[in-house]
C-alpha cells in the first residue's frame, strides 16, 4: 500500500500545480477585463481633454491628440492618433473650424458612425466683429467660464447618453463637483476684474482670441497684432500701423501675447507705438506640462486673471484677514 501510494503522488502535486495556476489567471483575468473594456473617449485640444477627464473620471480613457503648449491652428496628428479617432467610442472636439488639420479626420469618424460632440456649437458661440473676419465664429469660447460650465455639462451628457459602459451616477457627481470648482473660478475673476478701473479695461492681443472673456467681464477690445482669429495669419505693415495708433488714442499700456509663442510681432507693434507698452505672456490657447503655470482649465485661467488685472493697474488683492481668536501674538 505504501509502494502504491507514493507513486500516485506527483500526479497529485502536478494536478494541485495546475489548478492553482489556473486560478492565478483566472484571477488576472478578472482583474484585467474591466479595464480593457473601459470606453474610449478621444479629444482634440488639451483644454478640453482637461474638462473631458474631469468629467469622465474613472469611466472612461480619455486620449487628448494634441501636445502641450502646441498651437490647436496648427497641429497635426499621426497615423495612429488618426486609428484612434475612427476607433474611439466618443470624439469630443471644440470645432467652429479652431483645429484647422485635425477636422478632416474627425469627419470622417463621424460620417463612419462615430459618436462625436462639436462642443464649441452648444455653447451659444461668438461671431467676429473685425472687418476681416465678421461673421465668422469665435473659437475661443473657454476663457468665459460661463460658457465652460455649459460645455462640461454637454460632455457629461453626451457620456451619459451615447458611451456604452459608463456610470451614470458617477459622471453627473464628477460634473456637479467641477460646475462647483468653475463657479467659483468665474466669481472669484469677477472680483479681480472688478479691480481695473474702468477707463483702464482694454486688452490688445497677439491675435483675437478673448472676445469671450471681454463680454463676460466688461472689456473693450482694442485690437490684436495679427488681425485675425488663428495664428496662421500675419500681419502687414498697416495692420501694425493702424494697431499703433488705436493703442496711443486708448492708452493701452499692456499688450497680452500667447506664453507658447514668440512675441516677435507684440514687441513690433510696440515699436511702432509712441506709447510705454508692456508685452505680457498668457496662456490662450493651450495648457501647460505640470509645474510650468498651466497645467489644468483652472490654473490657467486663474494665471491669466492674474496676469491681466495686474497688467491693466489693478491693485493687488487685500489679504484676508484673520478670523477673531486666530490672531498671532508676538512673544
Amino acid at each position: 500500500m505504501t509502494h502504491h501510494s507514493e507513486a500516485r503522488r506527483p500526479a497529485t502535486t502536478v494536478a494541485g500545480v495546475l489548478a492553482l495556476v489556473g486560478a492565478v489567471l483566472f484571477g488576472l483575468t478578472a482583474c484585467t477585463t474591466p479595464e480593457a473594456e473601459r470606453p474610449g473617449v478621444v479629444v482634440t485640444t488639451d483644454i478640453l481633454g482637461d474638462i473631458t477627464r474631469e468629467i469622465a473620471g474613472d469611466q472612461a480613457d480619455v486620449t487628448v491628440l494634441m501636445k502641450p503648449g502646441a498651437d490647436p491652428h496648427s497641429f497635426g496628428i499621426s497615423a495612429p492618433q488618426a486609428a484612434e479617432i475612427e476607433q474611439a467610442d466618443l470624439i469630443v472636439y471644440n470645432g467652429l473650424g479652431l483645429e484647422e488639420n485635425v477636422l478632416r479626420h474627425v469627419e470622417a469618424a463621424r460620417e463612419a458612425g462615430v459618436a462625436a460632440l462639436a462642443v464649441g456649437d452648444g455653447v451659444d458661440p461668438l461671431t467676429y466683429t473685425s472687418d476681416d473676419m465678421a461673421g465668422r465664429p469665435d473659437p475661443h469660447f473657454w476663457t468665459d467660464p460661463t460658457r465652460v460650465r455649459t460645455a462640461a455639462r454637454l460632455i457629461a451628457d453626451r457620456l451619459v447618453e451615447h458611451v456604452d459602459g459608463v456610470d451614470a451616477s458617477a459622471v453627473r457627481a464628477n460634473a456637479a463637483r467641477y460646475d462647483a470648482r468653475l463657479d467659483d473660478l468665474s466669481t472669484w475673476m469677477s472680483d479681480r476684474f472688478a479691480a481695473i478701473p474702468r477707463n483702464k479695461r482694454n486688452l490688445v492681443t497677439d491675435h483675437h482670441v478673448f472676445g469671450y472673456l471681454a463680454q463676460r467681464f466688461g472689456f473693450r477690445v482694442v485690437g490684436a497684432v495679427i488681425p485675425s482669429g488663428t495664428t496662421l495669419a500675419s500681419p502687414s505693415a498697416s495692420d501694425l500701423k493702424s494697431l499703433a495708433t488705436a493703442i496711443e488714442r486708448a492708452g493701452v499700456t499692456a499688450i497680452f501675447a500667447d506664453s507658447s509663442q514668440p512675441d516677435r510681432l507684440a514687441q513690433a507693434l510696440k515699436r511702432e507705438s509712441k506709447v510705454d507698452v508692456r508685452v505680457l505672456p498668457l496662456f490662450t490657447e493651450s495648457l501647460t506640462e505640470q509645474g510650468k503655470g498651466a497645467a489644468t482649465y483652472l490654473e490657467m485661467m486663474r494665471a491669466n486673471t492674474t496676469a491681466i488685472a495686474d497688467g491693466l493697474g489693478a491693485p493687488a488683492p487685500t489679504p484676508a484677514r484673520p478670523t477673531a481668536g486666530t490672531e498671532r501674538k508676538t512673544p
